[in-house]
């Protein structure tokens, strides 16, 4: 899957780059489940593979990616979202951030976007970027129903990168 997603957030680069309209759809896909805009389809359908069905949890990932993506679409390679939002806390010396980070983790699969908009959005805001394929690897994993400990393991993940950061300031 890494493959995969690797070539996944390089197209996502190159409509960045080329193709501001695609951006546009991509973030207007946010406001809707997760492959449920069909203007979105032309730009994420052909990086889902054959076998999945509509509710995998590989094709959500990659709409929520993209529509994240679209939102903040500067990608560095190695760098995790909650080690991004922790530098972000750090910077910020804001509760708050923390706040909506636990909000995040103890996130369901359905409402997982909604947060993820929100700190990507707090991000962006600040000029971080994170690692978008890094995120989609993680978001297959907790969007998958049928492997509830995948999710116990990105959470714990995701709070090991966030409180490193923190603890990274203290010493």
């Amino acid at each position: 899957m890494s493959d995969q997603s690797q070539a996944f957030v390089l197209h996502l680069q190159s409509l960045a780059e080329s193709n501001r309209g695609a951006l546009a759809a991509l973030r207007r896909s946010a406001g809707f489940s997760p492959g449920a805009y069909p203007p979105a389809f032309p730009y994420v359908e052909r990086f889902v593979p054959g076998d999945l069905h509509a509710e995998d949890s590989y094709r959500l990932a990659l709409y929520v990616t993209a529509a994240l993506f679209a939102r903040n679409p500067v990608h560095v390679e190695g760098r995790s979202m909650a080690a991004a939002l922790g530098d972000l806390m750090r910077e910020r010396k804001s509760d708050s951030i923390e706040k909506r980070f636990i909000a995040l983790l103890a996130a369901d699969a359905d409402d997982l976007p909604n947060y993820l908009r929100q700190i990507v959005a707090l991000l962006a805001a600040d000029g971080y970027a994170l690692d978008y394929s890094n995120l989609l690897n993680d978001l297959s994993r907790y969007l998958n129903p049928f492997r509830p400990d995948d999710r116990d393991r990105v959470r714990q993940r995701w709070a090991r990168d966030f409180y490193k950061q923190l603890a990274t300031s203290e010493n």
